[in-house]
């Protein structure tokens, strides 16, 4: 995994210059766990491993403040995070912030310290649970592509067949304008019903079949649909449904690590949470199983639409009327 650019863990602005690395953390694997630490004007500082995935979130209004050996409670007001720091060994955080430090036990007290303020917090638990949280990480994290990957792909279907759709539209939409014109009360589908059943082919028909599609126009709209369909079929299988299968299997792996409480409750795996989750991405794999089917079958169709039609417009440019021949009948 790279190393995530900005803060981290590491950063020494405001830790210890002489502290040395724990040899426990200096493992192949753990040297790659990182901690993104960012702070705003806000007065809240989160915490995210490899910088994508979210462990932690301070507001440092709302946390009490103890000054050197005094037992009164101090808090922040109106702060402003400048600077944050989390050492190697994870274990301390210094954050450097402006803001009003007051007297929480004598709020009518008008005393109070503004100015720029150093804190020191404790973070032992990032130390202690760098283990499960690089795990939980790492299965997050995985998702989390998989995810942009699911979402890539249903863009990416959706402007193939949209852009297929479009001059399949923009072609037949003349039929509709020449049986207006030639003051037919029928619709497109009553048009090609007709055809379909061999009757009399309506002037309208005629013109749009002959003229304004044409068979150059209509395998140019048949060549763009099955190239859509193809690779629709060739996302959905290399993609859509690798990504979906994989989401369902790091969200099993999690699964399981959330049914070691000990562990890894500590730092808030739900395995009520990840059932939830995990019922829903199950229902999202058979959903994709069946748009694959759905998808092949209207290929299918267009495919075989197409076919017929171009048999129909090769009639017709071969009769001198505009009468489609019958379908063959046994004699009587």
């Amino acid at each position: 995994m790279p190393r995530i650019g900005g803060l981290r863990s590491g950063d020494t602005g405001l830790a210890d210059e002489n502290e040395e690395a724990i040899p426990e953390f200096s493992s192949a694997s753990c040297q790659r766990f990182n901690i993104l630490c960012s702070g705003g004007k806000d007065g809240c500082v989160c915490f995210s491993v490899f910088g994508i995935f979210p462990v932690g979130k301070i507001n440092i209004t709302k946390i009490p403040i103890n000054v050197g050996s005094s037992r009164k409670s101090y808090q922040l007001q109106d702060a402003s995070v400048s600077k944050v720091s989390l050492s190697r060994n994870l274990q301390k955080f210094v954050i450097l912030c402006f803001g009003k430090l007051v007297d929480t036990d004598n709020l009518s007290d008008s005393c109070e310290n503004s100015g720029l303020h150093c804190l020191y917090l404790d973070t032992s638990i990032f130390f202690n649970r760098k283990n499960e949280l690089h795990q939980v990480s790492q299965q997050a994290s995985s998702i989390q592509d998989m995810v942009e990957v699911v979402r890539a792909s249903v863009s990416l279907i959706s402007k193939q067949w949209s852009n297929a759709m479009s001059l399949f539209h923009e072609k037949f939409s003349a039929l509709p304008n020449l049986i207006s014109t030639h003051g037919v009360e029928s619709s497109s589908e009553d048009e090609f019903l007709s055809l379909l059943f061999g009757t009399r082919t309506s002037p309208a028909l005629h013109h749009f079949l002959a003229s304004s599609l044409g068979e150059a126009g209509l395998k140019r709209i048949a060549k763009a649909v099955d190239s859509a369909g193809r690779d629709i079929r060739g996302i959905i299988t290399e993609h859509l449904q690798p990504a979906v299968e994989i989401i369902s299997f790091r969200l099993a792996e999690l699964r399981g690590l959330s049914r070691w409480r000990s562990r890894f409750q500590t730092i808030g795996l739900d395995g009520n949470l990840i059932d939830g989750v995990t019922e829903s991405i199950g229902m999202l794999v058979v959903q994709v199983e069946r748009f694959s089917r759905v998808a092949a079958t209207v290929v299918y169709l267009f495919q075989n639409f197409f076919a017929w039609v171009l048999k129909s417009v090769r009639i017709l440019l071969n009769e001198p009327t505009d009468q489609v021949p019958a379908a063959n009948r046994s004699p009587l």
